[in-house]
């Protein structure tokens, strides 16, 4: 789950993996799958690296666990 903030101010969590896509209109208006969207202050830009960030650190959590696997 990526932080955004909407318009107002509020800040909330967003499963990105239900993103359908992102509308420029100039703010950053997120289009979900069940088309529901959230028109938020990030900038797409924002919204791209924040969920390169989660899924890099995914990649490591998966990593970790993966080399520390002592079984023989």
């Amino acid at each position: 789950m990526i932080p955004l903030q909407k318009m107002n101010g509020e800040r909330f969590l967003l499963n990105h993996n239900q993103i359908e896509h992102i509308e420029l209109i100039p703010e950053s208006k997120i289009v979900m799958m069940n088309h529901d969207y959230y028109i938020v202050q990030d900038t797409v830009d924002d919204i791209i690296r924040k969920i390169m960030e989660y899924n890099a650190k995914i990649m490591d959590i998966h990593r970790e666990i993966s080399v520390n696997d002592l079984r023989a």
